[in-house]
């Protein structure tokens, strides 16, 4: 080979890697362009499901305070008494999943035997779990979602920014420091959300186990429920 057909390819050789570097670039940009708006409207959305979780909690907190609502346990024991109107006295729990977990209890009182009573417990028990799991989502998604929707917009506004165009760099900033305000909204309200809840389903775990244990005496307690609600508020 000659020496002038080196000198050609060698040139060519040394392109090739700007190039392929140049096609990489461009695909990320292209990709994470894409996804601008996509994460904009997952943002809203999450901030939609905070917002319908916390209705759904200030609704179960003022069947808690409201003057005439009984403590649950009080409400499981007279549903395990009597269990042809259980569907009626538990409407006066709390909460639907407590609700739902007094039905359950009377009806495994009704059937007879411990371990129908632990079904139901550990029933309630997964209720609770995923209940939390929802907001629990939220906690880790909300500042993702967020950090996203602030990341994306800065790179057409840098762009705009070496083009002298302040105007396009403005709006692109708007956009991102209002998509980092409402990841951390639903990151922290999601937060909060969870540590509320878990200390409230503790407490009504605890009622029924009460109820439980004065309507059978020599039941076991069902420990394990309180310990596993306990894990999932982290």
């Amino acid at each position: 080979m000659s020496a002038s057909v080196i000198a050609t390819s060698i040139p060519s050789l040394r392109g090739t890697g700007p190039l392929a570097t140049d096609r990489v670039s461009q695909a990320l940009s292209g990709f994470s362009g894409a996804l601008k708006e996509p994460v904009h409207v997952v943002a809203l959305l999450l901030l939609a499901i905070l917002a319908f979780e916390l209705g759904r909690i200030a609704m179960e907190g003022w069947r808690r305070v409201r003057p005439s609502a009984p403590p649950l346990e009080q409400v499981a024991i007279r549903a395990m008494a009597d269990q042809a109107h259980a569907r009626e006295l538990a409407r006066k729990a709390p909460g639907p999943l407590a609700e739902r977990a007094v039905i359950g209890l009377a009806r495994a009182t009704q059937s007879g035997g411990h371990d129908a009573v632990e079904n139901a417990l550990a029933s309630y028990e997964l209720q609770i779990q995923r209940r939390l799991d929802r907001t629990r989502v939220l906690v880790r998604a909300g500042p993702a979602v967020g950090l996203m929707g602030t990341l994306i917009p800065l790179a057409p506004g840098l762009a705009a920014l070496g083009k002298g165009n302040y105007t396009e760099l403005a709006g692109d900033l708007q956009v991102a420091f209002a998509a980092t305000v409402v990841g951390i909204l639903v990151g922290t309200g999601a937060f909060t959300l969870t540590l509320l809840r878990t200390r409230i389903y503790t407490e009504d775990l605890a009622s029924l186990e009460r109820a439980v244990a004065a309507r059978e005496p020599q039941a076991p307690p069902h420990h394990r429920v309180a310990e596993t609600v306990g894990q999932h508020a982290t």
